[in-house]
């Protein structure tokens, strides 16, 4: 098994855990409160989705990845997604171990 898929089924054991936050407007929001400590951002998103979460993952210090495709992010929490931000810092850590 390689990182990535180790890193997707983390992904769901995240949700499960509920620290998951998904959805474009959710996500802005646990940035803009400290709560985001990884955000995942489909590497197939649309422009203004890669330019308004880079600028704000970057102007609040957070971390963003886009190693994985919508669908990938989508198959791996159960929904269809295009962002999501982990809210715990251990299992941001260990994400972010895998991808490296």
């Amino acid at each position: 098994m390689t990182n990535s898929e180790r890193a997707l089924q983390l992904l769901g054991l995240v949700r499960r855990a509920g620290k998951l936050v998904t959805g474009e407007s959710f996500v802005l929001a646990a940035v803009r409160d400290g709560s985001a400590k990884l955000v995942l951002l489909a590497s197939d998103a649309g422009q203004s989705n890669q330019k308004q979460f880079r600028d704000k993952t970057t102007s609040y210090h957070v971390e963003l990845n886009e190693s994985f495709s919508k669908d990938q992010l989508s198959t791996a929490i159960g929904a269809a997604r295009t962002v999501i931000a982990i809210t715990d810092a251990g299992f941001a850590r260990k994400l972010q171990q895998l991808l490296a």
